[in-house]
C-alpha cells in the first residue's frame, strides 16, 4: 500500500509544478451520453479524466455524495476509481470529501471506511463536535484530517463569522484544532472566495497545507489565492471540479479536461 507523507506531496508538486487537485463530483446527469451504456458510466467517466488530467495534477477529490446516492452500486464506483488511481498513478494524493464527524466509534468507523476499505489519503472533517469527533480520524499513519475551517459557500457567514471571545468562530477552530495534530497529519479546508481571510489564516498556519475549493466555476481566483495563501514549501492544493470535468459533455470530453487541467498548471507554473 502506498502511503503519502507531506514530503510525498511536496515532491510531486515540485516535480510537476503543480498544486491542482480535481474534483470527481461526477454527475450521471451530466456525464456525456455516449458512456451511458457502459456497464459503469460513473467510473468510464473517472477513469477518462483520470488519464486525461493526470499529468497536470497533484490530487483528486471525489465527492462521495455523488457516489452514495446510488448506493451499493454507486459506492462500488467510487471503490473502482481511487483503486485505479492507487494502481495507475501512485503518486497521487487521494481527498475524500465526505465532510463526516461524529463521536467515539461512530467517527472511528468511518476512518476506517476511508482508510482501510477505500484506502484514500485523506478526509475531509468537520470539527463542530470536538476533539472527540477529530481524533479517531488522527490515529492512523500517513493518513491526513482535512478539518473545514472556513468554507466558500454562501452560508458559511451564518456560524463561521460569529464571534466568540473576540475572534471569529473559525479562527477559534483553527486555534484549538492546532493543539490536535500537526502539519504531518493535518490540513485545512479554506474557499477560494475568500483571499483575504485566507492571507490571516496563513499567518495562523504557516507550514500547514490549506485545500482551496471553489476556483473557477465557484467564483474563486487563482492568483488571489496564490497571493494570499503560498508558504515556502507551495502549501497549498487547489480544487477545480465543475470547471475541469464538464469542460465538454461531448466526446471530447476528456480531451477539453485535459487543455482546462493544463490551462490551471501553466498559471501555477509560475509561482515556481
Amino acid at each position: 500500500m502506498n502511503i503519502m507523507n507531506k514530503q510525498d506531496i511536496i515532491n510531486q508538486i515540485k516535480a510537476k509544478k503543480s498544486f491542482l487537485c480535481v474534483g470527481l463530483d461526477t454527475d450521471i446527469k451530466k456525464i456525456p451520453q455516449h458512456l451511458l451504456k457502459e456497464e459503469d458510466p460513473i467510473f468510464a467517466f473517472n477513469k477518462a479524466i483520470i488519464n486525461a488530467t493526470a499529468k497536470y495534477a497533484v490530487a483528486y477529490k471525489p465527492n462521495t455524495a455523488f457516489y452514495e446516492v446510488y448506493g451499493a452500486k454507486g459506492w462500488a464506483s467510487l471503490e473502482k476509481t481511487i483503486s485505479y488511481i492507487k494502481e495507475n498513478y501512485p503518486e497521487m494524493f487521494v481527498i475524500a470529501d465526505a465532510k463526516r464527524g461524529d463521536i467515539g466509534n461512530t467517527s472511528a468507523n468511518y476512518a476506517r471506511a476511508f482508510f482501510e476499505t477505500l484506502k484514500a489519503d485523506a478526509i475531509t472533517v468537520a470539527p463542530y463536535m470536538g476533539i472527540d469527533s477529530v481524533e479517531p480520524f488522527l490515529g492512523f499513519e500517513d493518513k491526513w484530517v482535512i478539518l473545514l475551517a472556513l468554507t466558500s459557500n454562501k452560508g458559511s457567514k451564518d456560524f463561521q463569522y460569529l464571534n466568540a471571545d473576540g475572534m471569529e468562530m473559525y479562527k477559534n477552530v483553527i486555534m484549538k484544532s492546532k493543539e490536535w495534530a500537526d502539519d504531518n497529519k493535518m490540513m485545512y479546508v479554506v474557499g477560494a472566495t475568500h483571499p483575504e481571510e485566507l492571507g490571516e489564516i496563513r499567518k495562523m498556519l504557516p507550514d500547514h497545507f490549506l485545500l482551496v475549493p471553489g476556483v473557477g466555476a465557484q467564483g474563486g481566483d487563482l492568483q488571489a489565492v496564490a497571493k494570499y495563501g503560498l508558504n515556502s514549501q507551495v502549501g497549498l492544493l487547489v480544487n477545480s471540479s465543475r470547471g475541469i470535468i464538464y469542460a465538454s459533455n461531448g466526446e471530447d470530453f476528456a480531451e477539453r479536461a485535459a487543455e482546462e487541467a493544463m490551462k490551471l498548471q501553466k498559471q501555477m507554473e509560475a509561482f515556481f
